[in-house]
């Protein structure tokens, strides 16, 4: 079973590829790696990560519908016992939005939530995924870990900037209340459990202005656990670029070491 599970929004594999995200699977110790935001077709994945590949990862991917947006893999060690692309829904699941790998008594899955954007009909797409995808979080059994950009900051710990975005899509209410029913539902959201009371530990950064060097931050890349794997989760580190010029996306792998 893995023991050691990243997630990173790559903002585009094949710029990632050719900035650094390669240097970084080779160095990095996971068992799993779950990507977001691939913007690529599954050809085109291979081909940005074809060194990682040579290297052993297996991969395993769902490619966006649309050109250009979303977009989501999982990198393992080796190969999954079964694989699942969406959940389910007829709106959502040729969008490369979700895709969910087996290993063992263990399900991960790789998310990328709608960003939205208020009162418009992005947000409006955003509540139906949020709906859609909260009932088959809800429905499940067994061991699971769900990985992603959830483009949602849930308290006022995970984002530097709070007052000024009370009413920005990813801080809206709705959106925060959402994450509250995961957690009643019994998901744990682990990094959070490992870092009590603190700002952050955030894991985008926009890329205007100063905001990486004065780490003015969303937290909104979560592990989110259900089962006994959830209390097995002992270390949680965002593995942010020592300065901005080293960053090969606008998010920092956000990675979870399990007992």
């Amino acid at each position: 079973m893995p023991t050691i599970v990243s997630t990173i929004n790559a903002n585009g594999i094949r710029a990632a590829a050719g900035k650094g995200m390669l240097a970084w699977l080779a160095a990095t110790e996971a068992d799993v790696v779950c990507v977001q935001e691939t913007r690529a077709t599954d050809e085109q994945t291979r081909a940005a990560l074809a060194p990682a590949l040579a290297d052993g990862w297996i991969l395993t991917s769902a490619e966006p519908g649309a050109k250009g947006r979303a977009g989501v893999a999982i990198l393992s060690r080796r190969a999954p016992d079964a694989v699942r692309i969406g959940f389910g829904s007829a709106e959502f699941d040729r969008t490369g939005r979700y895709v969910e790998a087996v290993f063992d008594e263990l399900t991960i899955g790789s998310v990328y939530v709608p960003s939205g954007e208020e009162n418009t009909p992005r947000q409006d797409e955003k509540y139906r995924f949020l709906a859609e995808f909260g009932a088959y979080l809800k429905a499940g059994t067994g061991e699971i870990v769900v990985v992603g950009d959830w483009n949602i900051a849930h308290t006022e710990l995970d984002l530097k900037n709070w007052k000024a975005n009370r009413r920005s899509a990813g801080f809206l209410p709705e959106e925060r209340a959402w994450i509250d029913e995961l957690l009643a539902a019994g998901y744990v959201d682990v990094v959070r459990a490992l870092h009590p009371g603190v700002a952050g530990p955030y894991s985008w950064w926009s890329y205007r202005g100063r905001a990486f060097d004065n780490d003015s931050g969303w937290r909104i890349d979560y592990h989110l656990a259900r089962g006994e794997v959830a209390g097995r989760a002992k270390q949680a580190v965002v593995e942010r670029a020592p300065s901005y010029d080293q960053r090969w996306s606008d998010h920092a792998p956000v990675t979870v070491q399990y007992r």
